[in-house]
């Protein structure tokens, strides 16, 4: 489920990370700040944010692509 803005400013996450992913990042940068950033201690939700980061590219760069064709027919 999407994180809500209120939940977004409450963790305080930049506003370029505001994205659909950012229900991921919440809990991934919790648990950095609890671990001290060691980096092997958050890797199952650093794994969870980046698949979901690179299915959200994808997902665009399909979008894009659609339109360009859509453009190019017309």
């Amino acid at each position: 489920m999407p994180a809500t803005a209120k939940e977004m400013q409450d963790a305080r996450l930049p506003l370029g990370y505001r994205d659909i992913c950012a229900d991921l990042l919440i809990p991934l940068n919790k648990c950095r700040s609890e671990t001290y950033y060691l980096p092997f201690k958050c890797q199952d939700e650093r794994h969870i944010y980046e698949k979901c980061q690179y299915d959200d590219y994808l997902r665009r760069m399909k979008a894009a692509e659609t339109k360009k064709r859509e453009a190019a027919d017309e």
